[in-house]
């Protein structure tokens, strides 16, 4: 009896989730909501970082809001995919384009970042991933757009690097940026990745790391010392928490 009452529960949830995701998919109005929400809601957050080492970026995209033809050194955002939420903050005037999965949540994620003023390149690991890195390495080539990849997602394993950021970076020859954010206060969802969302007024550190240039041709042991590289600078930016 109980096991049909949970069974009951869970099927009610699974749909009421359904029509909220198909209502996003299909109404512009509701991602516009959406977006005008999370907007105002970022804005309450209290950013601090080092962003003095993304200088020459943000003065070229300056430059070129201001109508100026200039051009720079493409950079690819890598952060894990648990801390994407307060993502807003790395746009400022930067050109970004982001990987969206090609699933239906997908979709609507699509809709939210184009809402935002952020490009995207759809695909993932498990469908049309290499079409949209080389979509996205497309629109970098010329040094005004960046790129931003959440480096252990769709579906994780969780803060484990994937290759395809490093082909992007190769291909649009652009240097590979480590970012952590780190929620001083927020709520983690019991998700593969321990998604967080910050506590509203709550400070975000927002931390950029060395980085480095894919210089070499990707056979397994090169992508293995950039996964191991990549790994490494994104940990001792923000170590783990025990």
């Amino acid at each position: 009896m109980i096991k049909n009452i949970r069974f009951v529960i869970k099927d009610k949830i699974a749909n009421v989730r359904r029509k909220i995701r198909d209502l996003f998919r299909t109404s512009d109005f509701c991602v516009a909501f959406l977006a005008g929400f999370y907007k105002v809601f970022c804005k309450t957050l209290r950013y601090a970082s080092n962003r003095e080492r993304i200088a020459e970026q943000d003065r070229i995209a300056k430059l070129r809001r201001q109508g100026e033809d200039v051009k720079g050194t493409p950079l690819v955002f890598c952060l894990w995919h648990d801390e994407l939420f307060p993502l807003i903050y790395l746009q400022k005037d930067l050109d970004i384009v982001c990987i969206v999965s090609g699933s239906k949540d997908g979709a609507i994620l699509e809709k939210f970042m184009r809402r935002l003023g952020l490009r995207t390149a759809t695909g993932s690991s498990r469908r049309g991933g290499l079409k949209a890195l080389l979509q996205a390495a497309k629109l970098m080539q010329d040094g005004t757009v960046h790129g931003c990849v959440t480096v252990d997602g769709p579906m994780g394993p969780r803060h484990k690097t994937k290759d395809g950021v490093f082909l992007l970076a190769q291909r649009a020859e652009a240097k590979i940026m480590p970012v952590r954010l780190d929620l001083k206060t927020s709520y983690k969802f019991k998700s593969w990745d321990r998604f967080q969302v910050p506590a509203p007024f709550s400070r975000v550190e927002v931390h950029f790391g060395e980085g480095f240039f894919v210089t070499e041709e990707l056979t397994d042991e090169y992508l293995g010392a950039c996964r191991e590289r990549l790994e490494k600078e994104l940990t001792e930016l923000l170590p783990e928490r025990p």
